[in-house]
């Protein structure tokens, strides 16, 4: 297997889940400021990365328009964020994959390189950010490697995120600089905050 080091990586948007909080509504499809919110994902992710895919269930002609592959997962039912790792994995031509939810708009400009620092310093098989409270365990750095070994997790009924990332050599990268990258959209109070700090910020860029 190649070090992420030595080799591009493949960027996994996430936006194969049924946004229960948000009614049911595809979330990476909501308008945000003019534009989907997985545009700003996606605009945040595609500079760190080398080719990009894009996991969904649903709506899978609107989401090939922004450009990338679409893939869905191959496991039914909405099984979680480890289905999407696991569709990210076997779609992807490299050796390794940073995945990234499609309602967390403002990912760190440093994440995979942050992520690949982690996982070189702290001899692990994969590595996840933290945000110095919490562990964000869907932005994360995974091998293709373990696509065998996550299937078998979920085929056995695991569900959870962190159960799985926890049994195997696990790096923590430290973001705690930066803990408001992390600010996942769930509700519609949380898009409308969001919305509003957009245009704080395009007013200030005016003014400046």
């Amino acid at each position: 297997m190649t070090s992420p080091l030595a080799a591009p990586l493949t960027g996994v948007v996430l936006a194969g889940g049924r946004a229960r909080r948000l009614g049911g509504v595809d979330k990476g499809l909501l308008p945000v400021d003019g534009r989907p919110l997985i545009a700003w994902t996606l605009a945040a992710l595609a500079p760190q990365v080398g080719p990009v895919l894009i996991n969904a269930n649903r709506h899978l002609e609107r989401y090939a328009t922004f450009g990338y592959p679409v893939i869905t997962d191959s496991i039914p039912d909405y099984q979680g964020p480890l289905a999407g790792f696991l569709a990210g994995m076997r779609a992807a031509r490299t050796d390794w994959i940073l995945t990234l939810p499609c309602d967390a708009p403002r990912p760190p400009p440093d994440l995979a390189a942050r992520l690949i620092a982690a996982l070189v310093e702290q001899d692990a098989e994969l590595a996840v950010a933290t945000d110095g409270r919490r562990q964000q365990s869907v932005h994360a750095l995974l091998p293709v490697a373990l696509a065998e070994d996550l299937e078998r997790f979920l085929v056995e009924g695991g569900r959870r995120v962190e159960d799985w990332q926890r049994s195997h050599r696990l790096a923590l990268a430290d973001f705690s600089d930066q803990p408001e990258a992390f600010g996942n959209l769930n509700t519609p109070e949380e898009l409308q905050r969001f919305v509003r700090r957009i245009g704080r910020k395009s007013a200030d860029d005016h003014d400046r």
